[in-house]
């Protein structure tokens, strides 16, 4: 795992790989806000607001498991994690 995951994600572009909620697979777009549990992304047309736990995504071609990274941007950026 690279240090993507411990770097502030807002303005990076994300990507939906795999989600409960098919209609959100394939969405992509800019990071906007980051909060506990959801992920704001600004899309061409809207802005999406999706809960961390049910998505699987990818920033800077890393991918990430959405419900690893449930806890606060700040907690996160200083967290360890288990290679996988």
């Amino acid at each position: 795992m690279s240090q993507i995951i411990n770097l502030p994600w807002l303005s990076r572009t994300l990507e939906v790989v795999d989600s409960t909620d098919p209609t959100l697979v394939g969405v992509s777009g800019t990071v906007m806000d980051e909060t506990r549990r959801t992920i704001t992304v600004q899309t061409v047309s809207k802005d999406i607001t999706m809960a961390k736990d049910t998505i699987r995504f990818t920033i800077e071609d890393e991918e990430i498991e959405g419900s690893a990274v449930g806890q606060r941007p700040e907690d996160r950026i200083g967290k360890t994690y288990r290679r996988s």
